[in-house]
């Protein structure tokens, strides 16, 4: 029995509603984590251990994820995950564009500089340590951390549930878009991270118009990069600011 399932054995007085959000909080993790394949199939039972959830929570989470398009029944076949095609990494991007720069036009007012100063820290610090090391799992995952870290809190900037919950969903879509092309991989780590404190250079000069340039060439670069294309080139980089 493993550790999860241990802690949910102690867990058998737990409300219903309570197990469904354990249930989907657990779903999103493995997508993060990678345990999750946009396409693969699965029973309920898979998901039951997978998730290390009771079978009647799975159950109850398995209409919400058919809702949101991460799941859908297949008969004969089981339960299919979200498959990644043109239209849905088309989709999501777009998606993902309006809300951001929504967000992003409200964050460049209402951040503050010691936020500001805490997020620039955080990204340099994960430069430094792909630079002076080789670069493993655990660097990986705590530069993904950084990267998801700041688009989620300008997100949860709007103080708008409805919006946080819409980006939510449609984050989980776009990572199971990476998993089928790339994500933060040693090859695009170090200018994912540069372009984010180019994005971050204009958010502390409060240059709104700025923010929403390099917004946009940063979100365009990622769309690129999963449909197998050249990202765009920054008009300067760390290594040559510009003035």
């Amino acid at each position: 029995m493993t550790a999860r399932h241990d802690k949910m054995a102690t867990l058998p007085h737990a409300a219903p509603g309570s197990l469904r959000a354990q249930a989907y909080a657990s779903f999103q993790q493995q997508i993060v984590d990678a345990n999750i394949r946009p396409g693969q199939f699965v029973s309920q039972r898979e998901l039951m251990q997978l998730l290390g959830m009771p079978l009647g929570a799975v159950r109850e989470l398995i209409p919400r994820l058919e809702a949101e398009g991460l799941l859908k029944t297949v008969p004969q076949r089981g339960l299919q995950v979200a498959h990644v095609d043109l239209k849905l990494i088309n989709n999501a991007f777009q998606l993902r564009r309006l809300l951001e720069r929504e967000a992003a036009s409200r964050f460049v007012a209402t951040v503050s500089d010691r936020e500001l100063a805490a997020i620039e820290q955080s990204h340099l610090d994960i430069v430094e340590r792909a630079r002076s090391s080789s670069i493993d799992d655990d660097l990986l995952k705590d530069a993904t951390a950084v990267d998801w870290g700041l688009h989620d809190l300008m997100i949860d900037a709007l103080g708008n549930e409805l919006i946080s919950e819409v980006y939510r969903i449609n984050s989980l879509r776009v990572r199971l878009i990476k998993l089928e092309g790339s994500t933060l991989s040693p090859q695009v780590l170090v200018p994912a991270m540069q372009e984010h404190l180019w994005f971050i250079d204009a958010l502390k000069r409060r240059d709104a118009q700025a923010v929403l340039e390099r917004l946009d060439h940063h979100i365009e670069s990622a769309h690129l990069r999963v449909l197998g294309l050249p990202r765009p080139a920054m008009p300067w980089s760390l290594e040559n600011p510009a003035p």
